[in-house]
């Protein structure tokens, strides 16, 4: 995940989900559904930032709690590193 702090009063979200990385078009349109729910949970304790998404290779074996967990590490990450925590 790669966040930068904007000149906005709202958060945005960036989504790069390779096909190299995840073959099944499905796979990948669930995984960007997970992303942009959680992004919508906590968008507004993220105060006002840009955030991209990238999948790694790894992803697709990768469970949905798994892929919640990696979620909610990074937006604690980006909060502290962006000072809106």
């Amino acid at each position: 995940m790669l966040a930068r702090k904007n000149k906005l009063n709202f958060s945005r979200l960036g989504l790069a989900i390779a096909k190299k990385n995840i073959k099944k078009s499905t796979d990948r349109n669930k995984i960007k559904r997970m992303i942009r729910e959680n992004f919508r949970k906590e968008q507004h304790f993220l105060g006002a930032i840009d955030c991209v998404v990238l999948t790694r290779y790894q992803t697709s074996d990768a469970t949905i709690k798994q892929i919640e967990v990696s979620l909610e590490k990074h937006w604690q990450n980006v909060k502290i590193k962006c000072g809106s925590y």
